[in-house]
């Protein structure tokens, strides 16, 4: 599994080839754990184009809200529809029933940039640890 994050703590995981990528977008278990129950999600509209770092999508929890910024650029093509009525889902499985969006990017070259602006598990990883 191709998985990349952000400083931000959502992560993109790349499906399909590298001729026609398809991006799966949602926060990561640490994001979720400090949000704490997550009571609402509202993704962004099929067929927005989103730009690397703008704000995409919403989450509200008990405690607070928070934005999700889109780790890539591309455009939405699907959201998590199951989200509407089980926002719960991104506290359960975060990196896989709980995403949020899925987005195709629009620029290959584009595209290869910036997933090089993310980190991998490795570094991610490395991140939580120096939170703790």
């Amino acid at each position: 599994m191709n998985t990349k994050y952000t400083n931000d703590h959502e992560w993109a995981r790349i499906e399909g080839d590298s001729k026609n990528p398809l991006v799966v977008v949602g926060i990561t278990d640490y994001a979720q754990g400090q949000l704490g129950e997550i009571v609402f999600v509202e993704p962004p509209e099929v067929g927005r184009n989103l730009k690397q770092g703008e704000e995409a999508a919403v989450i509200e929890s008990v405690k607070a809200a928070g934005e999700v910024k889109s780790p890539l650029s591309g455009e939405v093509v699907e959201v998590n529809e199951e989200l509407d009525d089980s926002p719960e889902t991104v506290n359960d499985e975060p990196m896989g029933a709980g995403w949020i969006y899925k987005i195709k990017p629009a620029d290959a070259d584009k595209f290869a940039a910036e997933l090089a602006d993310l980190m991998d598990d490795d570094a991610y990883n490395g991140l939580v640890e120096s939170l703790a």
